[in-house]
């Protein structure tokens, strides 16, 4: 079973991982640099033990390429104050109103403490929602709500 995407990609890069035992195995990408047990959390009636979980590697990910896509749009735009950008992601998953399934939301909370003009923040934002991989392959599967937070005082 396979599904095809709108538009066709000239792959530069393919990340290839295995797991086996599936929320309570083992996951390892074939290079090694990835290598982690799998836990299923006590709320999805697992033993929260001490590995990860798919929804964790899939948040951290998901954040790590957004900000990219930011930096990218202001390296391209001259914008600068990007750097010390955060990106904190969350995914949830849990079941959905159609019988045997389940299905997953997301919420990026993005603070960009050197760039005081919102408008300009904005707008960085909805490039990067745009150009990020993740947010173009989920795009209309998941809810995804990106919020642009104050810097901490």
């Amino acid at each position: 079973m396979s599904s095809t995407p709108n538009t066709t990609v000239r792959v530069l890069y393919t990340a290839e991982a295995t797991a086996t035992g599936g929320r309570r195995g083992h996951g390892r990408t074939s290079d090694g640099r990835v290598d982690v047990d799998f836990s299923s959390p006590t709320e999805m009636g697992g033993d929260g033990g001490p590995g990860t979980n798919p929804e964790q590697l899939f948040a951290t990910g998901f954040a790590a390429c957004f900000q990219n896509a930011m930096m990218s749009i202001a390296r391209r735009t001259n914008i600068s104050g990007v750097d010390d950008s955060i990106v904190t992601a969350r995914v949830g998953i849990g079941p959905v109103p159609v019988e045997n399934r389940f299905g997953l939301t997301a919420e990026l909370d993005v603070r960009l403490p050197s760039i005081a003009d919102r408008a300009l923040a904005e707008e960085l934002v909805a490039g990067a929602d745009k150009r990020c991989p993740y947010t173009n392959a989920v795009r209309g599967n998941i809810e995804v709500v990106i919020k642009i937070l104050e810097p901490p005082a």
